[in-house]
C-alpha cells in the first residue's frame, strides 16, 4: 500500500501490494480517499487516469455540501450511514459502536460497495474523510479475499497519520465547542486506531465466520466472491 499526492485529495492511497496468500492485492485495482470536492485540475486528470470507476459512500447532505470536482468516471452512490453523520457525534457513539452499526444495519450496501471493486475496474472508494466508511469497507472487500490481518489493520490505521494538520485542529476545535460532553467526539472525527479495527474483524469472524462469509449472509454470491478474488490478487 503507498499513499499518493494528487492536488486537492487528502489520504489517497492505492491498497495494492498486500500479501493474500500465496498472492499479492494487485496494485492499482483498489484505491481509497477522502472526498474529491477540491480536487485540482491536475489532479482530475491523474485520476481520470488511474480510476475507472469511484464508489461515493456519503450522504446525500455530505454530496450537496461538497460536490465532487472529478468527471468523466462513472460514480456509483451507496449512502452508507442510515442515519446523518451527526447522528453519530450526538449519541456520542465512539468508533467500535459506530462500525459495529456499519456491520449490522448496512451490511446490503457494504456488498453494494464491494460489488463494484468485484466488477474488475480500477475503482477508487471514498466517503467524507476516507476514514470510517470507507475504512470499513475496503477491510472487508481485503478480508473476504485473504489478505493479510495485520496488513489490513495496519492499512485503516494510516488514515490518521494522512489527515491534514489543520483540517484535525479545525474540526477539534469546533467539537470543542460545540460539543462539549460528547467525549468521544474526537475520536470519530481524527483517529483510526489499529485495536478498533482489529476488534471489528475479530468480531465479524466469531459472529460469521469470516468476512467472505459476512459478505455471504449479505447477498453476495459465491460468483461474487470469486470475481471480488479475481479482481483484487496478482
Amino acid at each position: 500500500m503507498s499513499a499518493l499526492e494528487v492536488g486537492g485529495v487528502a489520504n489517497l492511497r492505492d491498497v495494492g501490494g498486500i500479501v493474500a496468500g500465496s498472492s499479492r492485492v494487485r496494485s492499482g485495482m483498489l484505491l481509497r480517499s477522502g472526498h474529491l470536492a477540491h480536487l485540482t485540475a491536475d489532479g482530475r486528470e491523474v485520476l481520470a487516469q488511474r480510476v475507472r470507476h469511484v464508489v461515493d459512500l456519503r450522504d446525500d447532505a455530505e454530496v450537496e455540501r461538497e460536490p465532487s470536482a472529478l468527471t468523466g468516471v462513472p460514480v456509483t452512490r451507496i449512502p452508507l450511514f442510515l442515519g446523518s453523520v451527526g447522528s453519530f457525534f450526538a449519541l456520542n457513539m465512539d468508533l467500535a459502536a459506530m462500525y459495529r452499526h456499519l456491520i449490522d444495519e448496512s451490511a446490503p450496501r457494504l456488498v453494494d460497495a464491494v460489488r463494484v471493486i468485484a466488477a474488475g475496474e480500477p475503482t477508487l472508494v471514498h466517503c467524507t474523510v476516507g476514514k470510517d466508511r470507507t475504512g470499513v469497507t475496503v477491510a472487508l472487500a481485503l478480508s473476504a479475499v485473504g489478505a493479510d490481518r495485520d496488513a489490513v489493520i495496519a492499512d485503516y490505521a494510516l488514515t490518521a497519520s494522512l489527515l491534514p494538520r489543520e483540517r484535525n485542529r479545525a474540526v477539534v476545535q469546533y467539537l470543542r465547542a460545540h460539543l462539549p460532553d460528547a467525549t468521544n467526539a474526537v475520536q470519530l472525527a481524527t483517529e483510526s486506531p489499529a485495536p478498533v479495527m482489529a476488534a471489528l474483524l475479530n468480531e465479524i469472524d466469531e459472529r460469521y465466520g469470516s468476512a467472505a462469509a459476512y459478505l455471504r449472509d449479505a447477498g453476495m454470491s459465491d460468483d461474487e466472491l470469486h470475481a471480488l478474488a479475481n479482481a483484487l490478487l496478482e
